[in-house]
């Protein structure tokens, strides 16, 4: 690792230094992870190995059951002829049509302009000046779950300015990084505001609950998870802040600003200048009207991005459908009005290249995508991710687990599953047919068998290696530690992954044994 800055101290003054059998463990992990082959490396050879598996699974006839509609589902050999050629005539289409892909590159249009004019280093200095540095850490760690509003979005921008932030402040950028990742990846489900996700996967738990026939006449509630998850949000905010000031910081050891190869004045909070207040200020002035077009387009009955539906959060679809771009223009605009006041814009030419620069600096993620793409298509094609989620439930339906033993069951699932398909709603798709009947039958609703699944799927994103951001947060990792590697970023995020799993798992069980509701008038359990 680089030198580093001294770690903060503790309330009473000293130093404080994780475990030293937790030390060695996360350093063991680091060495470890590090020694892998490079991202793009690792997604090759899944891809080979899934194609392996597949001949393997094919030759053996693995199979599995349908929850929903009875079919069969058998494992299909991308090594015969058919998928040879679909392999070939289907690589750039795989390619083209990767979401974290598009997402990463339109945002980063105008997050570029925002950040080569120079707006979001001032924003972060004005930011840092203005607030109490005891607040830092759990400001980053509870934007980050207010980032969920933004989709994936949010897991692109945070955890940069997380470290930003945190180097401005005289503190290690790697913690800040950590702290932001944790909120808006490992603490995915948690926030105090409605997000797209509650939208997403509900679609699926009506499904599952009408197609059951277990419950005529219930309607899961789009908001059915919202008071646990509002309340989740503080809790973890506290744990994430913890973790960050005593083991993560403590781990990574002192930091100098010279260390990660930038000139010293890049992390110092200097002076606001004129200029650059005249430019804030034009860019504030430029926000207003954005925002207004915002609301514009989605509040009146008239507006584009609304949906006539039942609940709010159903009619807010299409906005929520359209964060990336408006993200976009949220950063651009603004960007731009700062660029015009500081003479740093003076005609199209400049914000053409400024656009054109902060995408050339994303070649090494655009090559990692094409690796991944191929990746999850090939595992898609081959039907392997729904026989391991149908078997998987299966396997558990038969231990004949009941009540709180049969939460843990289904949690532990969910989370082991995130190692092989991190997308929520991939794994939501398959489980829900199957776990939304079967815990109905033992008298749960089906909001409660969303929300379980949703604290399996949030924690392990922050350490799998199968995470589709995970290039670009090593990426950022790497300004600050070129060296740094796959086994840096899991190590660095493992005790929040614990430590958010313990906290949020017993919380369950405090609503749970309480009888409190999950959301307005939903209840863990079913009346009767």
């Amino acid at each position: 690792m680089s030198a580093r800055r001294a770690p903060p101290a503790a309330a009473g003054g000293k130093p404080r230094r994780p475990a030293r059998g937790l030390t060695g463990l996360l350093d063991a992990i680091e060495r470890i992870g590090n020694r892998l082959p490079d991202p793009i490396s690792i997604f090759l050879i899944m891809a080979a190995l899934v194609l392996v598996i597949s001949w393997l699974a094919a030759r053996l006839h693995v199979t599995a059951i349908h929850p929903k509609d009875g079919s069969l589902i058998t494992a299909v050999n991308l090594l015969d002829r058919e998928g040879i050629r679909r392999m070939f005539t289907e690589a750039v289409r795989n390619f083209t049509g990767f979401a974290p892909l598009g997402i990463v590159l339109v945002a980063m249009i105008g997050v570029g302009v925002a950040e080569r004019t120079g707006l979001i280093a001032l924003s972060l200095r004005a930011f840092m000046a203005s607030m109490p540095r005891t607040l830092l850490t759990a400001t980053v760690v509870f934007a980050g779950m207010l980032a969920h509003l933004a989709a994936d979005a949010g897991v692109i921008i945070l955890p940069p300015i997380g470290a930003l932030l945190f180097a401005a402040a005289g503190r290690h950028p790697l913690a800040g990084l950590a702290a932001a990742f944790a909120g808006v990846a490992g603490a995915f489900s948690a926030n105090v505001l409605p997000s797209p996700l509650d939208v997403l996967l509900i679609g699926f738990t009506q499904e599952a609950t009408t197609a059951s026939k277990l419950l005529p006449g219930y309607e899961p509630q789009v908001l059915g998870n919202y008071f646990f998850l509002a309340v989740t949000a503080p809790v973890l905010t506290v744990v994430g802040t913890w973790v960050t000031h005593r083991v993560v910081e403590p781990r990574l050891g002192p930091w100098k600003p010279a260390a990660d190869g930038r000139p010293p004045e890049e992390h110092r909070l200097a002076e606001i200048t004129p200029v650059e207040r005249r430019g804030l200020r034009a860019a504030g002035l430029a926000t207003v009207p954005t925002l207004v077009l915002f609301l514009l387009l989605v509040l009146p009955s008239w507006a584009p991005l609304r949906n006539t539906g039942a609940t709010a959060v159903a009619q807010l679809k299409p906005f929520f459908d359209s964060i990336v771009v408006l993200i976009m223009i949220l950063f651009f605009i603004p960007g731009l009005a700062y660029g015009l006041a500081t003479g740093q814009v003076r005609s199209d030419r400049d914000v053409a290249k400024m656009a054109g620069e902060s995408l050339g600096t994303m070649g090494t993620y655009i090559v990692l995508a094409f690796a991944a793409a191929q990746f999850v298509s090939y595992f898609n094609w081959s039907n392997l991710g729904a026989i391991v989620a149908i078997s998987g439930a299966s396997f558990l339906k038969h231990l004949g687990l009941q009540g709180g033993p049969l939460l843990l069951g289904l949690l532990a699932f969910s989370a082991s599953l995130d190692f092989f398909i991190t997308s929520a709603s991939a794994k939501w798709a398959m489980m829900a047919p199957v776990f939304v009947p079967m815990f109905a039958m033992l008298g749960f609703t089906p909001e409660c068998t969303q929300v379980v699944f949703r604290i399996g799927a949030s924690v392990v994103n922050i350490i799998t290696p199968c995470f589709p951001y995970l290039p670009i947060l090593i990426a950022a990792v790497r300004r600050y530690d070129p060296k740094a590697g796959t086994g840096t970023l899991i190590a660095m995020m493992l005790p929040y992954s614990i430590a958010f799993l313990i906290f949020w798992t017993a919380l369950l069980f405090l609503f749970y044994a309480l009888g409190w509701p999950i959301g307005p008038g939903v209840p863990m359990r079913l009346p009767g």
